[in-house]
């Protein structure tokens, strides 16, 4: 993937055109061409590097794919698949399991069910499959449903900040547009699940058009359209998102669940897929990409280049615009703080793997912050990350130790497959790539497992950058290699790769670029009268959280 930055100059004095440019560290480790100067600047995020002269400059990164989920090729079989369908069972009559009615606790819930139903669907487990089908199904189109007076399970269009709210609100993403990637990524994802099944909900005619709307809210793929802004929460030059609506603490604007914000990019690839939209699909591969490289360096900095020397700690739980925190809105719990950039756990976060021994040494500094030998919190979300450095021990935690409370937006089920799958596949394998979105390579012992998913309804060949093939029948997701298998029954979609006919642009005034907020908390489309209004500093947040101390 490349990325071409391009500046526009107007000579004040002189006849010159060219800039003085200074690259972030995930520029410049992916310069596709230029020389650096050897002087460079200090920054919040390590030292940034000088190009000068240029009118613009471009990185090449590789996009290493995504999955709807890790293939069941440990645990389809033998006394490990009756584990499995127990654990698939025991969640057949509550899927999503949601603990609170907002859009944030929603999404949570329909990712959940999102993770069963494709794991019942790899084993066969068609009742359960079925049934958090149809919770999906049943949640989605409530939300997306909105008859005269409906007030809860609603998105509401607001004209004067060109946004899409979702009621009831939680964590401010009402009043202060806070978090929308986070809560609506779950949506998108779980409607991608969806659509592999019943392309006709997810037709645009039906409520595809929701989700398009929904994505468009967030990070607005079309620059056409002004709705919505451009690229709302995706910093172009940083490279990630920002979770706060207004961004107007004394530190600048943050973000704490970069894992989040990657669901949101990994959502856009799977609806896209599902539906051929390949504008979407192309958008989430963009910010999926640039963000994996931004994670590695601004909030686990894998490189020991970023954080300052002395800094006690392998990860931080916030970015800030000027710097980054080991801490978090909701809780002090080391495990929580470091685990709050790793959930949710699904095939689109295995960028999470791509440095197998960053994730020990990760796993380790937040045991020695907890001062435990096993997480004491969020269990299953540590076992799954450790599964991505060492799958093996991370079995054997899970066997030793299955008695945990799980995370809200997780289930047994998912544990249990993710790290019994994980211990058979190795660790993530960065240096194939291959032509299809949904793709991976695994390397277990020097022996590749090659994997990709189709969910479409014709039949397709992968191909594998060292020469490897992959056949995959329509709706099926297969690894060939060190593992063979074979498994999944969706019906598919998304054929001809054709972008579906936009949602139409409601007639009317469209988003305002400029509003003047008041003192009262309204805001004029000019400016009011003179005032104060108080915002908190980066110390002492108030509204702008987003979960509750668990």
């Amino acid at each position: 993937m490349t990325t071409t930055y391009k500046f526009t100059t107007a000579a004040m004095e002189g006849g010159g055109t060219g800039t003085v440019a200074a690259l972030l560290p995930h520029q410049w480790r992916y310069l596709a061409a230029g020389t650096p100067l050897p002087q460079t600047y200090i920054s919040p995020r390590g030292s940034l590097k000088v190009l000068t002269g240029i009118g613009s400059f471009t990185t090449s990164m590789r996009f290493h794919g995504v999955l709807p989920e890790v293939p069941a090729v440990a645990d389809s079989g033998g006394s490990d698949a009756a584990t499995l369908q127990n654990y698939l069972d025991a969640e057949k009559s509550d899927p999503t399991r949601q603990v609170s009615d907002d859009t944030y606790w929603t999404g949570k819930g329909l990712g959940r069910a999102a993770r069963l139903a494709e794991i019942a669907d790899q084993t066969g487990n068609t009742a359960v499959r079925d049934a958090a089908l149809s919770a999906i199904r049943s949640k989605l189109t409530d939300w997306f449903t909105a008859p005269s007076g409906k007030t809860a399970h609603v998105f509401y269009y607001d004209r004067n900040w060109g946004t899409l709210i979702g009621y009831p609100a939680s964590y401010g993403s009402d009043q202060e547009l806070n978090d929308h990637h986070f809560h609506y990524g779950y949506y998108i994802a779980a409607a991608a699940t969806l659509a592999k099944f019943d392309p006709q909900w997810a037709s645009t005619e039906r409520y595809g058009g929701m989700v398009d709307l929904l994505i468009r809210d967030a990070n607005n793929y079309d620059r056409a359209d002004t709705r919505f802004p451009y690229l709302r929460d995706f910093d172009i030059y940083g490279g990630h998102d920002w979770a706060s609506g207004h961004g107007s603490f004394a530190a600048g604007n943050n973000q704490e669940s970069s894992s989040e914000g990657m669901n949101f990019d990994n959502a856009l690839i799977q609806w896209g897929q599902a539906t051929g939209n390949t504008a979407v699909r192309d958008a989430g591969i963009y910010m999926y990409t640039t963000q994996a490289a931004a994670i590695q360096d601004y909030w686990f900095d894998t490189k020991d280049q970023i954080f300052p020397s002395g800094f006690p700690h392998r990860e931080v739980g916030m970015v800030w615009s000027d710097g980054a925190a080991y801490s978090t809105w909701f809780s002090a719990d080391p495990a929580k703080i470091q685990g709050i950039n790793l959930l949710p756990v699904t095939g689109g976060h295995l960028y999470l793997g791509h440095d197998p021994d960053y994730v020990l040494t990760d796993y380790r500094d937040m045991l020695t912050n907890s001062g435990t030998t096993q997480p004491s919190s969020w269990t299953d979300i540590w076992y799954e990350f450790l599964a991505l450095g060492d799958g093996d021990k991370a079995l054997a935690d899970f066997r030793a130790n299955s008695g945990f409370t799980s995370e809200e937006g997780e289930s047994k089920a998912h544990t249990f497959h993710w790290v019994r799958n994980l211990a058979a596949l190795g660790h993530v394998d960065t240096s194939v790539t291959a032509d299809s979105p949904l793709s991976s390579v695994f390397v277990n012992n020097g022996a590749r497992t090659y994997v990709a998913s189709n969910i479409t309804s014709t039949d397709r060949t992968v191909h594998f950058s060292d020469g490897t093939t992959l056949t995959v029948p329509s709706g099926k997701t297969v690894a060939s290699g060190a593992n063979e298998w074979s498994g999944g029954s969706a019906t598919g979609g998304g054929d001809g790769g054709g972008t579906p006919t936009p949602t139409p642009t409601p007639t009317g005034t469209p988003w305002k670029s400029t509003l003047y907020p008041q003192s009262d908390g309204s805001v004029l489309s000019s400016p009011g009268t003179t005032g104060t209004a108080t915002l908190a500093s980066a110390a002492g947040r108030t509204t702008t959280g987003r979960r509750p101390t668990r």
